[in-house]
């Protein structure tokens, strides 16, 4: 089991193609989330927000029609896996509202650590929400009636929620980009022509042949109107950083540049740190693909030992499929990986993955390498162990079902079978991604959370209260 994906957000403003410039954006971002995908866009000329919004992969909720239906100068996009409310097109996005300060859309990466306490007061002063989303809350907080404008308000909704937001907000005059003051998750800025570009990340301004000009800094909100870029801070009393070095690890797509660093870059200094705190004798080093491909070369290329892509990977999956029971043992592995015996058979083999979380995967895997014959099976991970759940945007489960946090490190390696184990160390993490102009979160490792959030809080909770308070009345 893998951690999931986030969310990944992305703007355009001032150009005519603004929906399909946004559509492949999106399409560039597929990888931050999988279960939902939207479009808002705005036409001047017209009075209203266009919103296409559903349920699946980019490429199964845009075609042509819906396409042609998003006319406008200014759009924002979102792709959404589930870090805080359920997996239906309720909870969608951007989620488009209208109020006192006029039609709004917003679209969201990260966890806000305080919604619920947030929604709660709200909804004692009769706010209405739509999602069960934590999003929701920025856009309640910004209708309420005191006498401010959308950029005060905005600002000042931003300044009451805590935890991470990287986020851009639609309005009839322009986009706001934001991110929080800690800046746990990356936005960057972007321009085509005379136009400007936001995005998640720096390998959507590729696609669509934007120029990258700079990150959206941590705690700013930036304005994109018709006077072009103007920048605001959010008024906070630290100066600390928090970037989240999991992007790095597995999240963002190695083409793309975050805080000046390469990922593929840091993941191939992963991989040379791991082969220096573990090295062993071996024939071959496997990746498993696609995110550990790049700290397997890494790790290949400090110890010498040859690189071989073994795992096959099937590319052509859904987004569900049949179960088949007992019909073929660890089909949910081998569905998406298959090995080439032949490279495998009397082999002495180092397999390097990006992470372990519940361990299920890597023991079955472990499996299927000592079937197709390997001799000796070496597991290396190119981050440290996981023991602790992520509150700021990534789905890590509880912590009894992080297997790190159940075990010592010599009881997992039995657990899955391996001859020996080695996890990349925190300092040896920190050393990898050190070309990075900024501090990180590493609280799924080390449990130090930089900031705090309710104790009781996870994804569904927002789900269970409002199902609750539903059959109670």
């Amino acid at each position: 089991m893998y951690p999931k994906e986030e969310c990944g957000v992305f703007a355009i403003y001032g150009h005519v193609n603004s929906a399909e410039l946004t559509y492949y954006g999106l399409y560039a971002l597929q990888h931050r989330g999988q279960e939902s995908a939207g479009i808002a866009s705005f036409d001047p000329c017209q009075t209203h927000f266009q919103v296409c919004r559903g349920m699946g992969l980019v490429s199964q909720v845009f075609d042509s029609h819906s396409l042609a239906s998003l006319q406008g100068t200014m759009a924002i996009g979102h792709v959404r896996y589930s870090t805080t409310g359920s997996s239906t097109l309720l909870n969608a996005q951007p989620i488009v509202v209208s109020c006192s300060k006029g039609e709004l859309a917003l679209a969201h990466n990260g966890n806000i650590v305080n919604a619920v306490s947030i929604r709660r007061e709200l909804e004692n002063k009769g706010s209405i929400f739509q999602t069960t989303s934590d999003s929701e809350v920025i856009l309640h907080l910004m209708a309420q009636p005191a006498q401010e404008d959308t950029f005060s308000s905005f600002l000042n909704a931003l300044q009451r929620v805590k935890g991470a937001f990287s986020c851009v907000l639609m309005t009839t005059k322009g986009i706001f980009a934001a991110r929080d003051p800690l800046g746990f998750r990356p936005l960057c800025l972007g321009k085509i022509e005379n136009s400007y570009v936001v995005s998640s990340e720096t390998c959507a301004f590729d696609l669509i042949h934007a120029e990258y000009m700079r990150d959206i800094e941590p705690g700013e909100v930036l304005f994109i109107g018709e006077e072009g870029l103007k920048s605001y801070f959010i008024n906070v009393q630290t100066t600390k950083k928090a970037f989240c070095i999991f992007e790095y690890v597995y999240f963002a797509r190695p083409d793309s540049n975050i805080a000046g660093l390469n990922v593929s870059k840091a993941r191939i200094q992963m991989g040379k740190e791991l082969a220096k705190l573990y090295p062993v004798d071996a024939d071959i080093v496997v990746p498993v693909p696609d995110s550990g491909n790049y700290a397997a070369l890494g790790y290949a290329e400090q110890s010498g030992i040859p690189y071989y892509p073994a795992f096959v990977r099937n590319h052509y999956i859904g987004r569900t499929f049949i179960q088949p029971t007992q019909l073929i043992r660890d089909f949910s592995v081998r569905i998406k990986l298959n090995l080439i015996q032949e490279a495998i058979r009397g082999k002495r083999v180092i397999v390097v993955d990006d992470s372990i979380v519940r361990g299920t995967t890597a023991r079955a895997r472990v499996v299927n390498l000592r079937e197709a014959g390997a001799k000796e099976v070496h597991i290396r991970v190119s981050c440290p162990p996981h023991r602790y759940p992520c509150h700021y945007g990534i789905d890590f489960p509880n912590p009894k079902s992080l297997l790190a946090n159940q075990l010592a490190i010599e009881d997992i390696c039995k657990y899955l079978g391996a001859d020996s184990l080695g996890y990349l160390s925190h300092e040896a993490l920190i050393k990898a991604c050190l070309e990075a102009n900024t501090e990180f979160c590493t609280a799924c490792f080390t449990g130090r959370y930089p900031v705090d959030f309710d104790p009781d809080f996870d994804k569904m909770i927002l789900e269970r209260r409002s199902f609750f308070e539903h059959v109670t009345k």
